[in-house]
């Protein structure tokens, strides 16, 4: 019996490949600090988990297939707030996002059909795609540059008779690169002039820093027709794993069709429905809480890591990642090492080598992906870990070193 050859080309994910090397580096008795991974330990809201005890259903019966009107309703209003004017009949809850951008690539693309999106990007929009039957075809960004948008014209250089949709990320994972207005305006013009979807993974919305402000590409009615928001509440709320998310859109169509792939999977989930419609009753107090909580953690994360000799890492405005270039030859192997071989004070750390998160073989050889979702201790004590783990594997060999000046 053989597997298809679909699944044979499908990568493992950068972000959980390692798992098992870690789970045997915590049977050895090592603390694991988990980069890895954008798990957040913020609590969910209190009035989100009470709404789980206080359920009286005495059937927990399907929901509609695009979920439940009173929770679009909520979403609608909650988009209004945003600046965005979205009706709860232009919004389809999905078994989060996840599911959002796999029902849209079967509902918009054929396959044989391309995406464009900015690499390094979220790995599993290439596994999203190749289920699809669909082809990524990537612009890069770079580091050096602090992973900016790159211009339309780079993206307009992509475009092939195949090209159906740009695909973005804002603020974006894995990077935590934030697009400005500027940006965002002139990638809206070439899309409507070329006529092409714009789907905006804008998961991480509220996490912006500095005073910055979020564009999202809602914010552009003359393009509503080609716009396509993503939406999730496993980041907003800390909420992954209630597995609920929507996609918004003025175009009928696309809601239309979702709701054929909808219907056959019955409904989006029910419980986690329930929590998420009662989690905005948190109301900005507690968004703003987190924001203050997650900006402090990236400052501690990019102070420490700029001050370890041979590091390079860009300040992110957004989202809760950062992508770290280290002095290594290859960041895959460096991290497989760290938990395989390596511990500081009985501890190591886990990182997602950022080579998974490009589509071009070659790149990323030398980065990792780190998210600072650990409390300012713990990151602390994981960068003096990192340090040591430098220290030592670059001491093992020249394999180790790249090169990179001090």
């Amino acid at each position: 019996m053989r597997l298809s050859s679909r699944i044979d080309e499908i990568a493992y994910s950068p972000i959980r490949k390692l798992t098992p090397l870690a789970d045997k580096a915590k049977e050895r008795g090592v603390k694991v600090y988990h980069l890895n991974i954008g798990q957040p330990d913020i609590h969910t809201p209190e009035c989100g988990l009470e709404s789980l005890r206080r359920i009286d259903r005495k059937v927990l019966e399907y929901s509609p297939s695009d979920g439940f009107l009173s929770l679009r309703r909520r979403l609608s209003e909650y988009y209004s707030g945003c600046g965005m004017t979205y009706s709860p009949q232009e919004i389809v809850v999905t078994a989060g996002a996840s599911e959002a951008l796999m029902f849209l690539f079967l509902t918009c693309l054929d396959p044989g059909d391309e995406i464009i999106t900015v690499e390094p990007t979220y790995a599993n929009y290439l596994t999203f795609a190749q289920t699809a039957g669909v082809r990524i075809v990537p612009v890069e960004s770079d580091i050096r540059r602090g992973f900016a948008l790159p211009s339309p014209e780079e993206f307009e250089s992509r475009i092939t008779p195949r090209t159906r949709a740009v695909l973005i990320c804002n603020p974006n994972n894995p990077s935590g690169s934030l697009y400005s207005r500027e940006e965002l305006s002139a990638l809206v013009d070439m899309v409507r002039r070329r006529g092409l979807y714009l789907f905006a993974d804008e998961v991480y919305r509220e996490f912006v820093y500095d005073g910055a402000e979020f564009i999202s590409a809602g914010h552009f009615p003359e393009a509503a027709e080609n716009v396509v928001i993503v939406d999730s509440f496993s980041k907003r709320f800390s909420e992954c794993g209630i597995r609920v998310g929507c996609i918004a859109t003025r175009n009928a169509a696309v809601c239309a069709g979702m709701m054929k792939l909808c219907q056959a999977r019955l409904s989006p989930p029910l419980l986690g429905q329930i929590v998420a419609e009662a989690s905005f009753d948190a109301g900005r107090e507690y968004v703003d809480s987190v924001i203050r909580e997650y900006s402090a953690r990236r400052d501690v994360l990019v102070d420490g890591l700029r001050s370890i000799p041979g590091v390079f890492v860009p300040k992110p405005m957004g989202a809760f990642y950062v992508i770290a270039e280290v002095p290594v030859d290859d960041a895959e192997k460096f991290c497989s090492w760290c938990l395989s071989d390596f511990e500081h004070e009985g501890a190591t750390v886990m990182m997602a080598p950022a080579s998974g998160f490009y589509v071009t073989p070659g790149l990323g050889r030398r980065q990792v992906r780190m998210a600072y979702v650990l409390n300012a201790d713990d990151l602390r004590s994981a960068l003096r870990v990192l340090s040591a783990a430098i220290t030592a594997y670059r001491g093992i060999g020249p394999h180790a070193f790249c090169g990179m000046p001090q």
